[in-house]
């Protein structure tokens, strides 16, 4: 596909929508990359990273791998998504902290958008793809609902939660960040980054690369052979998720941190009429409009309408 500097300009744009997402727990980068085009692109260009693409390199030479690599699609996206996780992981905790229901109404209306463009590229809607969407609905509802764990620093933990974390960050639903906070792997990544721990931030990064590498074969797998069953699962998964970023919760348990902060350990959603506070209820329906809108923008970008 020959693209130019101004086609690499947006598919670095679509890595900074997929960062920032990915560094809220409770929204999934994937989602971004599939309304804007560029999902099947990514999950075959990982999928691609394999024994026979080094053997092109040592005997076609460096252009020709880099070019069967999808090397200039990859690096742009990458830079995209690495300079906005870093950088609005920390305005992503503060607003969570701060402001939890303008920023859950944000990505709320983000994803309800989410769920008509995924669902409408599905061709042939019958039994067998119902029933994928309920499982979908129904797997991502079960996880939004667990509680998060306490926090565990193990290296090989770090590794593992690395190659499950980056697994749901390429899948439309529940995020990687999410999936982080139920394995109590998030402060303890968090704080790396803050602090550049370059161990375990490496540490994390091998698992994260083994993990992405293996889980995308499976996706490329289930695309090539059950395409519209798996984007009646991956929209179920996105169903299924609206509870984890619905704007108003009631917490039931707390735990306290090492650093002695109370932190919410298990909530569950309420109205926001009987929500246990200010509901700023006029903002989160603007935010979740503002949301809604985000995705139809994001749509416009791919590069198959244009």
């Amino acid at each position: 596909m020959q693209r130019r500097l101004i086609d690499y300009l947006v598919i670095f744009s679509k890595g900074i929508a997929m960062g920032a997402a990915d560094a809220v727990p409770g929204v999934s980068g994937g989602t971004i990359a599939f309304i804007s085009g560029i999902y099947e692109e990514l999950v075959t260009t990982i999928s691609n990273i394999n024994l026979s693409l080094l053997k092109t390199l040592f005997k076609t030479g460096p252009m020709a791998f880099w070019k069967r690599l999808n090397g200039n699609f990859l690096i742009a996206l990458l830079l995209g998504m690495m300079v906005s996780f870093v950088s609005f992981m920390r305005l992503a905790k503060y607003l969570l902290e701060n402001h939890p229901i303008l920023i859950w109404s944000f990505f709320f209306g983000l994803i309800v958008a989410s769920i008509y463009f995924v669902g409408k590229e599905i061709k042939n809607w019958n039994h067998y793809m119902v029933m994928a969407f309920v499982i979908g609905a129904v797997a991502a509802f079960y996880v939004s609902k667990l509680p998060s764990s306490a926090t565990i620093e193990s290296p090989w933990f770090l590794f593992f939660a690395g190659a499950i974390a980056i697994c749901a960050m390429i899948l439309p639903g529940i995020s990687g960040s999410f999936i982080l906070i139920i394995l109590g792997a998030y402060k303890t990544l968090s704080d790396a980054l803050h602090d550049f721990k370059i161990k375990e931030i490496l540490i994390f990064i091998t698992g994260a690369g083994i993990g992405i590498i293996s889980f995308s074969h499976i996706l490329k797998w289930l695309f090539k052979h059950y395409r519209n069953t798996t984007l009646a699962l991956l929209t179920g998964f996105i169903f299924g998720s609206l509870n984890k970023v619905w704007p108003w919760k009631k917490t039931l348990t707390w735990h306290t941190n090492s650093e002695g902060l109370k932190l919410p350990l298990l909530q569950e959603s309420v109205s926001p009429f009987l929500y246990e506070g200010h509901n700023q209820l006029l903002y989160a329906l603007l935010l979740m409009f503002i949301g809604f809108l985000t995705i139809f923008i994001l749509e416009k970008l791919d590069p198959k309408k244009t």
